[in-house]
């Protein structure tokens, strides 16, 4: 009986060692893992630099381009390389212009088109863009085109992937916590299991959320400074949503809803003319 009870304070200590530790590990993790996101000034999770992201953020898209069909030569393939350069160039102009010269200086950018049904583009960490076929139809025209590339490379901009891979680790370490505070319980599994799905529904997945809809603002920017009309983000979530496909309700998903997308960028149509009528820019091409 005393072996026991001096097991179970000796558990405990240890526990609360632990918890004071993962608290203190949590203080030190935010006071040196951060950034400022250039484009709303606020401090962002950056605790994985960028100095390992990018080199293997390269390595991966070099090896995806090797596993499959790049489309080249023809006027797709031109268009989405020549709008990814003006959307790019806009960048530039914005960071120099707000005091991040040389905000860019590591960044590779690269843009191709793959030759791939599913609706879908993605920027990479470095400015490593892909479009696939699947998704030039909805696409419709090189506005269109601008509308997604604008939203694809603000997630670059902003560092979302820095931010998830942060969070992801955080995610980690406070599994850890729970898994060893509530291992003594006989409810440890429930625990644990209520903690992944907790975690995920109300950290996880609007952090994701949330950051699809700073890209989506900061593209409607870079759009209008390229020189197109950030309205055209509306149409192109209006035609992707009459494209069909069922989606999980909002609160469930990484993304808005179509309509909230389209709610917001109708909204925010106007600050983007007005932002990009400072660099000179005053017609826009839809």
């Amino acid at each position: 009986m005393l072996k026991t009870v001096f097991l179970n304070q000796k558990t405990n200590t240890i526990i609360m060692n632990y918890k004071q530790l993962l608290s203190l590990a949590f203080i030190a993790l935010f006071a040196i893992g951060c950034a400022t996101n250039p484009f709303t000034g606020k401090s962002t999770l950056a605790l994985v630099p960028n100095s390992q992201i990018l080199p293997m953020a390269f390595q991966q898209y070099d090896q995806f381009l090797t596993e499959n069909k790049v489309v080249t030569g023809t006027s797709q393939a031109n268009m989405v390389k020549n709008v990814g350069q003006k959307i790019s160039s806009a960048a530039e102009r914005y960071l120099t212009a707000n005091g991040y010269a040389g905000y860019l200086t590591d960044y590779r950018w690269e843009y191709n088109l793959v030759d791939d049904p599913a609706v879908n583009a993605w920027c990479m960490p470095g400015g490593k863009i892909v479009f696939y076929t699947g998704i030039m139809p909805i696409a419709e025209n090189e506005a269109g085109v601008a509308a997604i590339m604008g939203h694809e490379v603000a997630h670059a901009l902003a560092n979302h992937g820095q931010q998830r891979m942060s969070a992801g680790q955080l995610q980690q370490v406070a599994a850890v916590g729970v898994a060893v505070g509530t291992a003594s319980s006989e409810n440890a599994a429930i625990y644990n299991q209520a903690f992944g799905v907790g975690s995920n529904v109300l950290g996880m997945l609007p952090f994701s959320r949330s950051h699809e809809t700073e890209a989506d603002k900061i593209g409607l920017t870079l759009m209008a400074i390229a020189g197109y009309d950030p309205i055209v983000g509306a149409r192109l979530w209006e035609r992707m949503s009459q494209a069909g496909g069922g989606a999980p309700p909002e609160f469930l998903s990484t993304h808005p809803a179509n309509q909230t997308r389209i709610n917001n960028i109708m909204q925010w149509a106007p600050a983007a003319r007005a932002e990009a009528k400072k660099y000179g820019v005053t017609t826009f091409r839809k």
